[in-house]
């Protein structure tokens, strides 16, 4: 299954110059937050395949427009052709904004959890966007990522851990890799602006 990840910049390619075909083969779009809410409506209209989501720190306007035709999977997990998909948006805590969890608050949203991933037995995809503290996160507190991921990634052993919130052409996050090996079950996508995974 080809599936497309989106975050943080929406791709003129994608959008600006879109030609009919750019989307053929893929069967499933993921964003992983901070784009805007026309564009994940125009994906899923030209795609017509399910668009999932999780909110960045600068998607509080979905409050009051969400995509269209999407599926926000925020604190759930989406079952699509039998691969289980959780989804944990938001960024560290900062300035108080919408979408911002300290780590106590991002550790009770996965404790929350413990029923759904017990029915589904675990998940297949971590979709979040925020990194994992320590692996591909900032020093500064606004890119910091979450301790509680690394305790999800070693338990449930997901065969890909999906996050935005560092965009590749920070000057700090140029040299950092799109795609890296966690452990031997696990790899890590950054999908800023877009990239295509096989599962």
């Amino acid at each position: 299954m080809k599936i497309l990840v989106l975050s943080d910049i929406e791709s003129r390619s994608l959008w600006d110059f879109y030609e009919e075909g750019k989307l053929d083969g893929i069967e499933l779009i993921i964003s992983c937050g901070d784009l805007k809410p026309a564009y994940l409506t125009f994906l899923v209209t030209m795609a017509n395949v399910p668009v999932l989501y999780v909110h960045g720190n600068h998607d509080g306007r979905y409050e009051t427009v969400p995509p269209e035709g999407c599926i926000c999977i925020e604190d759930d997990i989406y079952v699509h052709n039998g691969i289980r998909i959780l989804g944990l948006g938001g960024s560290m805590l900062y300035n108080y904004g919408p979408h911002q969890y300290s780590e106590r608050q991002m550790r009770l949203r996965v404790r929350k959890l413990w029923w759904k991933l017990k029915k589904h037995k675990g998940f297949d995809i971590l979709v979040t966007h925020a990194p994992a503290y320590g692996f591909h996160d900032g020093e500064d507190l606004p890119h910091r990522g979450f301790l509680v991921f690394h305790r999800l990634l070693e338990k449930y052993r997901p065969r890909f851990f999906l996050h935005g919130h560092m965009h590749m052409n920070y000057y700090w996050c140029a040299k950092q890799w799109r795609e890296c090996a966690y452990n031997e079950h696990t790899t890590v996508i950054n999908a800023y602006e877009q990239y295509v995974i096989e599962y």
